[in-house]
């Protein structure tokens, strides 16, 4: 029996040896294949009578997830994999998230894990620094960008509230343009206020159109925010950071800036001055399990101000007033709307001191390379066409001809080859290709690969 109550938590040195094994080859991938989308009716039939009474031996539970869970897995941190936002951690933050895993660590409060959330807040000051933010920024990791959107304009709307001296009554909104993150959507319905949509000036959000559309709406006071996004997720877009910011200042709003995607260009010096204005924001927000190397879910929200934060999201009970006390106190649970948490900023914080700054720098560089070279390329090739010039690393681009059903066969082909994983996306209502760059592996070589597919 191989899952009794007296072997549970007991060292089972087959157990640890079978995993490491399995881990070492996994981190000795080179490249990290594409792998497959899973077939339903197969893992429902692979994984029939697993959970039972009377547990398995842990090397077939470990083959069974080698050779059929895994592979119905498409890797993120493939070089070949150019959808959404890929992942490529690097392995020293990989392996150090499975040291956090192995600590156990209650990552919620400076009494339980102050090493811990020194180390983070490091790394979070370093972010902030790359931003331009004060001395007293802070704030906290949490699991990623729709996270990090929920609990900073929880903030803006309960500060706004005391400022007005309304209740949860009151109408409110939140200015952004149609290429916001859909997550910022998806809140406003969870916080309960309106989008104030302001009209897109060449893809992007600008302060002069922001202040126009003040300008012409009946009822101004109640917009409380506006959101500026730092790489739209689909183009790469930076918006007009400057320009929002100091419209912002003008009719009083809280300036949150999405940088889940884009963000990482903070330290890129070839992209740095299109951030410019982004030292203005009341919150912040970039992924680091995207194009800063660390393993999911990690991501890095940051507040101007952090005292505005915690008024709105100190947890009240009994139980936690011991956190609550003078000193270095620092508790990540009180600057998000979470409690329980990982201390999922350590990888990064490992991995940064291990390699140093500078090689970030010229990892993020690489990618925005490939996407520039990519992008001459399209523009070279007869039969393609792009459309428009990349920003940051996300390439859209059409192939002249083809059909919505062409893009998709072509796509399904391409990850069945495992030649490439790229999905196609929408540019005003037409289907066209997109490739994301942030994987330092990636190379032109793939990128004509994947090309020529399209003759």
């Amino acid at each position: 029996m191989y899952a009794a109550p007296d072997r549970m938590h007991k060292p089972d040195n087959e157990l640890v040896d079978l995993v490491f094994d399995y881990m070492r080859e996994r981190l000795r991938y080179a490249p990290v294949p594409l792998d497959h989308p899973g077939d339903g009716a197969h893992l429902r039939d692979a994984l029939a009578g697993l959970l039972n009474d009377h547990g398995n031996h842990p090397a077939d539970v470990l083959k069974l997830y080698d050779h059929e869970l895994s592979r119905a897995v498409i890797s993120a941190d493939s070089p070949r994999y150019l959808s959404f936002v890929p992942c490529a951690p690097t392995k020293a933050a990989l392996l150090f998230d499975m040291v956090v895993s192995c600590a156990s660590l209650q990552g919620i409060s400076w009494l339980e894990a102050a090493g811990a959330i020194a180390a983070e807040n490091q790394v979070l000051r370093l972010i902030a620094d790359r931003a331009g933010l004060p001395a007293s920024a802070g704030g906290t990791f949490v699991s990623g960008g729709s996270a990090g959107n929920l609990s900073a304009l929880v903030v803006a709307r309960d500060t706004a509230r005391r400022r007005l001296a309304v209740g949860p009554e009151a109408r409110l909104r939140i200015a952004v343009a149609d290429q916001v993150h859909s997550s910022v959507k998806n809140t406003f319905n969870i916080i309960g206020v309106e989008p104030f949509p302001v009209p897109a000036v060449d893809r992007r959000l600008t302060g002069p159109a922001l202040r126009a559309a003040l300008a012409a709406d009946p009822h101004p006071e109640t917009v409380i925010a506006v959101v500026g996004t730092a790489g739209t997720t689909n183009e790469g877009i930076v918006d007009d950071l400057a320009g929002i910011a100091e419209a912002a200042r003008e009719y009083g709003l809280w300036f949150h800036v999405d940088g889940a995607y884009g963000g990482a260009g903070l330290f890129a010096p070839s992209v740095r001055a299109r951030y410019d204005g982004i030292e203005h924001a009341d919150s912040f927000v970039v992924d680091p399990h995207k194009w800063l190397f660390a393993p999911f879910d990690c991501a890095a929200l940051l507040y101007r101000e952090p005292r505005l934060a915690r008024a709105v999201h100190t947890q009240d009970a009994s139980y936690l007033d011991v956190l609550h006390t003078e000193g270095d106190e620092w508790n990540p649970t009180d600057y998000a709307y979470h409690l329980t948490r990982r201390a999922r900023g350590l990888p990064l914080w490992f991995s940064l001191a291990v390699h140093g700054v500078q090689a970030y720098t010229d990892a993020i560089e690489a990618g925005l390379r490939l996407a520039r070279t990519t992008a001459q390329l399209i523009r070279d090739t007869e039969h393609l066409e792009l459309l428009h010039d990349p920003q940051l690393s996300a390439v859209c681009f059409r192939r002249k001809g083809w059909t919505h059903d062409d893009y998709y066969r072509w796509s399904r082909q391409l990850l069945a080859d495992q030649t490439g994983f790229v999905t196609p996306t929408g540019w005003d209502g037409e289907t066209v290709a997109r490739f994301a760059f942030l994987h330092p592996g990636t190379t032109m070589e793939m990128v004509q690969e994947i090309l020529d597919t399209m003759r």
